[in-house]
């Protein structure tokens, strides 16, 4: 085990990722070459994620501990190699980079903690996640190999590797003392710190422990050691009792122990916990080898943290040859606020430049599942995204471009239900929503992150999170390479693949019409979704008719310049069967005066205009592709 932040083990380990070198790794037959550390990706527009809970993806050696699909709120057994057999399905459905759930070693005597997001030791991997926890409890090398196997074999396929990492707080490390006498996991918020018990290795609050030991077991107190300070800790209470408006300032996050990142050495201008969580995260990226960070709950981290947490990271990362290491931000809140935390030019009050290079795009989720399922109008995504250039127009480049600062998604592990909903009565009555909301979500502008198990058809629902929480493994073939959705994501991953405008190009909502003359934004419910992305001269054209029960044909505006007469759009991906070998769409011209055009600027025109006819079932999505002549 490793006590300090500073020991000679863990700084070689820092500086010796700098020389740069290969491992030989297994795939299947082969034996491939891996430059290590592994090379960043030119740009994660290219790489689309896939999240996944480390405890509930996959452990081929048993079955999940309760039934698969019921809200467990425990381990269910999930483990490193069970990811890592795998990988070649993750790679056949397209996947570019695994966004993994924390893995570091949580408190020991929670069950509660499966997540992964009650750190007790920043420096350890939990043995939980091994193939044989009572042997890695034991053995901590047995965990951390199979971690290293796992990520080794995924760089050899070509898969990066994302760690989710806590900065904000600690797992539950000591308990209170409340004024009478009692002990508590939580405590109400106060403006002045309570005494506090740390735990042993039972978890239990030791009278005699108001201050850790300098020698805590290693399953004890919090670690690296360096960390088993009073001071480095709130000791105020359980943020969410104070009023709304002040919840983010400090506080516990509920019996999660929130760390004072600001905390500053008498009369010097030193600051250890930030010292103390940055080596011991470079340590984290050297030993390794990952490719980037997620952030948890980045909106309550002191600011300046963030800015010097991102930029260390980048430094050192830059420093070992990983040119584009990955930091990006839970920011669950507005656009107004995810503002002040991504891209490399947004600035923090005082006019400091802020670290990381994104956040999830919160916004985008609060409104496309919706629209997609044809709940809200296809308006409030164009309203959404004219509403981001006047917020991001600091960072954007001149056509509004703002994707590499949003991970994209529909939903994730902190939802009460999945985005794909199956009823009892009738239950792939909505099947096709599922490729028209992934459909969109790697179309539009974004790093997009799909949710683990939506390609399996997961549609947990119910009273807690962890019912989106299921151990996939223990699903009736749950790696099914033939079920529809598997097959959906693959094309729409190779779609994404071979058409760099759908990476990189500007992003334009078209105004449709039902009767060649009227065109507007569908300002309706349900509705029809309809956008262009645009690269050079090349366009790609998204149509999506959101539409449970009625078929739409209608006109659709593309771009006059990159579609000059007699041009032609070819499709590349439906979800209808009926309409897969579907004729290239003719571009036509529509003369001055001829029809009348609703803007998004809210102005009105009246052509001339290209167009394209389009035909979309129930719930169909269509990409189409132009060729020029």
């Amino acid at each position: 085990m490793l006590k300090s932040i500073w020991s000679n083990e863990i700084r070689a380990q820092i500086v010796g990722a700098r020389a740069a070198q290969t491992r030989s790794v297994r795939v299947g037959r082969r034996t491939v070459k891996i430059p290590v550390p592994f090379p960043s990706p030119q740009d994660w527009r290219d790489v689309w994620m896939y999240q996944l809970l480390m405890d509930r993806f996959n452990n081929s050696a048993a079955p999940p501990r309760a039934q698969w699909d019921a809200e467990v709120g425990v381990f269910q057994g999930g483990a490193f190699n069970g990811v890592r057999e795998q990988l070649d399905y993750l790679k056949a459905l397209g996947v570019g980079a695994l966004w993994l759930s924390p893995v570091l070693k949580n408190c020991q005597y929670l069950e509660g903690t499966y997540h992964g997001y009650g750190i007790q030791d920043f420096a350890a991997i939990d043995p939980r996640f091994s193939s044989d926890p009572e042997a890695a409890r034991a053995n901590p090398e047995l965990a951390e190999n199979e971690l290293r196997a796992l990520i080794d074999e995924a760089h050899a396929r070509d898969i990066y590797i994302v760690f989710d990492i806590v900065l904000n707080h600690t797992g539950d490390v000591f308990e209170y003392v409340l004024p009478d006498g009692s002990g508590a996991d939580m405590a109400p918020w106060r403006d002045f710190p309570y005494p506090i018990r740390w735990r042993d290795a039972d978890g239990t609050g030791r009278a005699d422990w108001s201050d850790a030991p300098a020698d805590s077991p290693p399953d004890a107190a919090v670690f690296p050691a360096e960390l088993q300070n009073n001071e480095f800790f709130r000791r105020r209470g359980n943020a969410f009792d104070r009023p709304p408006q002040d919840q983010e300032k400090a506080g516990d996050f509920f019996s999660l122990k929130e760390l004072v990142t600001e905390y500053q050495t008498p009369d010097s201008n030193y600051f250890p916990v930030q010292d103390i969580l940055i080596h011991a995260h470079q340590y984290l990226i050297a030993k390794y080898d990952i490719d980037g960070f997620r952030i948890d709950t980045l909106k309550y981290i002191d600011t300046e943290f963030a800015r010097v947490f991102g930029n260390a990271i980048r430094e050192y990362a830059l420093s070992i040859g990983k040119k584009n290491f990955l930091t990006f931000g839970e920011v669950y809140d507005n656009e107004q606020k995810i503002a002040a935390y991504i891209g490399r030019n947004a600035c923090s009050n005082d006019g400091d430049l802020i670290g990381v290079d994104a956040a999830l795009d919160f916004p985008l989720f609060y409104k496309l599942p919706d629209i997609a399922k044809g709940m809200s109008a296809p308006s409030e995504l164009v309203n959404l995204y004219e509403f981001r250039k006047q917020v991001e127009k600091g960072i954007l480049s001149s056509h509004g471009e703002a994707s590499k600062f949003f991970v994209t998604f529909l939903d994730n592990h902190d939802q009460y239900h999945r985005f794909y909903y199956s009823g009892a009565d009738n239950p792939h009555a909505f099947d096709d929503q599922l490729a028209l909301g992934v459909g969109c979500l790697f179309a539009l502008q974004g790093i997009p992150c799909l949710y683990y198990g939506t390609e399996q058809g997961l549609h947990g629902s119910g009273g807690s999170m962890e019912a989106v929480r299921e151990a996939l493994w223990g699903k009736p073939n749950a790696f099914n390479r033939q079920h529809p959705f598997f097959q959906w994501v693959q094309q729409l991953a190779r779609v994404r693949a071979n058409e760099p405008a759908l990476r990189y190009g500007r992003q334009y909502f078209r105004p449709v019409s039902g009767d060649g003359f009227n065109f507007g934004i569908s300002a309706s419910a349900p509705g029809v979704v309809a956008f262009a992305r645009i690269l050079q001269d090349q366009e790609v054209l998204v149509v999506a008719n959101t539409n449970t029960q009625a078929a739409w044909q209608g006109d659709v505006i593309v771009d006059s310049a990159s579609n000059p007469a007699n041009a032609t759009f070819v499709l590349r991906f439906t979800n209808k069967s009926q309409h897969a070998g579907a004729s290239p769409l003719s571009v036509q011209e529509r003369v001055g005066g001829s029809v009348r055009i609703n803007e998004v600027n809210g102005s009105v025109g009246t052509g001339p205009i290209k167009i394209v006819r389009v035909n979309l079932e129930p719930m169909e999505i269509q990409i189409w592709r132009n060729q020029p002549r």
